[in-house]
């Protein structure tokens, strides 16, 4: 099997391979901070060793109780915010049929997500669904109180209460949360809910390889031990590697901070497959939580081309020059579809009649990334051989140890995320929650002032 590879071409005109090698020895020496654990927040490097580290106990653990809830269960709810969904989310998005919701017969169980806001409309909506349907929760929470999956976890597990009773219920629930502290933790323990650990040093955005999001992906009926398979591959080639322009974390980290550099300060993923949406969200909590601190960092954003090419595109064409992009470019499709002939050709397309719809969207992206360059967009490509869990388990890990080693570059604690605190103390204040007194009398004093 091949590997996914960055592509440097559309960088000519913007910058020397000078100036990508000159990252090298940088690159370098933070690669061995990560091996030897020695950078800002080392204690978080657990997903540097999990490709190896996800031995056969565990798997087979997962994978027997994703069987368990899929046999009994139309539907699966996971419920859990941030790094405890957008991971699963991902890779099950990027691997399900698109219409997977309309299908009838399918093998595995359809997966819903709670707990990644707090829409009163989506929750009461969830729930008419759900009194039509066997389900399962896989709740996900190192600690059990963050708000937003706190409050759909209590909601949820009283309607499988009142719809299933409290016995069999116990049996549609499994919790991913701390090995020994937490409310998730105590009431998991105290209710005798299955459990599986949220490892210490791993933090919820690098957790995709964790039963956090292993758990949730075999349980859509899919291979972890493939996805897996990806991801240490990915981890032999990049770790293995001394030289730039064989290891693609180090092209990528390096180009990526070169243009950061010259005042590009937006990177735009883009994604040419509609069923890659998910990766882009996931990517950039990885990346918005990772770099963004102390007034720095390349702000991560997404397109879906071609649809948003009818709507970002002139933006992108000749808008504000702060903006690179990088391009997830899938060379082979799962499905062959032909575009077929018509007579009266009303809508000039016979030129493309016989052609596979691939084909066009091929073009489309090389015409774009083109025209992009020409209007002052670098662009980086990033080829995936295909969508599969042994790809997708490469990209997660390159993504992440790319991740990072452009936080080391730009000097930042890539493992935290001190920042997200500040509107829950608000938050919490404005709802009176207790021990927030002084802080709800200082905001209500400042809302009365404005």
């Amino acid at each position: 099997m091949g590997n996914i590879q960055v592509i440097l071409d559309k960088l000519e005109g913007f910058m020397s391979q000078d100036q990508i090698f000159s990252f090298h020895e940088e690159i370098n020496r933070h690669f061995e901070s990560i091996r030897s654990k020695t950078g800002k927040g080392n204690d978080f490097l657990g997903w540097v060793d999990l490709p190896e580290l996800s031995g056969d106990d565990l798997l087979s653990s997962i994978e027997d109780s994703a069987y368990t809830l899929a046999a009994c269960s139309e539907i699966i709810v996971v419920t859990g915010i941030g790094g405890s969904y957008l991971g699963a989310r991902a890779v099950i998005d990027a691997l399900n049929h698109q219409f997977a919701s309309l299908l009838s017969g399918r093998k595995s169980p359809l997966i819903l997500y709670a707990g990644h806001n707090i829409g009163e409309d989506y929750l009461t909506e969830l729930l008419d669904i759900l009194d039509q349907r066997d389900y399962s929760i896989i709740v996900i929470s190192k600690s059990g109180t963050t708000t937003e999956p706190a409050i759909a976890f209590r909601i949820l597990k009283n309607h499988l209460e009142g719809k299933y009773g409290k016995e069999e219920a116990v049996s549609r629930i499994i919790a991913i949360t701390d090995k020994e502290k937490g409310a998730l933790k105590e009431l998991a323990d105290k209710e005798g809910y299955p459990t599986f650990v949220v490892p210490d040093d791993v933090g919820g955005r690098y957790s995709v390889l964790t039963s956090v999001g292993l758990l949730p992906i075999a349980a859509a009926g899919y291979n972890i031990r493939e996805l897996l398979k990806g991801a240490g591959d990915m981890k032999k080639l990049i770790m293995g590697s001394g030289a730039m322009d064989s290891n693609p974390a180090a092209l990528y980290v390096a180009a990526r901070n070169a243009l950061y550099r010259q005042g590009k300060t937006i990177e735009i993923m883009v994604s040419y497959q509609p069923k890659l949406y998910y990766l882009t969200e996931w990517w950039k909590q990885l990346f918005g939580e990772s770099e963004g601190k102390e007034n720095k960092g390349i702000f991560p954003a997404g397109v879906g081309f071609t649809t948003d090419l009818h709507s970002m595109g002139q933006y992108i064409q000749e808008g504000l020059r702060n903006i690179f992009e990088t391009v997830l470019s899938v060379e082979k499709t799962e499905h062959s579809l032909l575009i077929p002939e018509n007579k009266d050709n009303a809508d000039s397309l016979n030129y493309l009649a016989g052609r596979h719809i691939d084909q066009v969207n091929k073009m489309a992206e090389l015409g774009t990334s083109i025209a992009h360059v020409d209007g002052g967009v670098p662009n980086i490509r990033i080829s995936i051989p295909e969508v599969n869990e042994y790809y997708l388990g490469q990209l997660i890990y390159f993504f992440e140890m790319s991740c990072a080693l452009s936080g080391y570059i730009l000097d930042v604690n890539p493992f935290d995320q001190p920042g997200v605190e500040a509107y829950k103390k608000n938050m919490f204040a404005l709802l009176g929650k207790p021990g927030f007194e002084e802080e709800t009398a200082a905001i209500r004093k400042r809302i009365s002032r404005e």
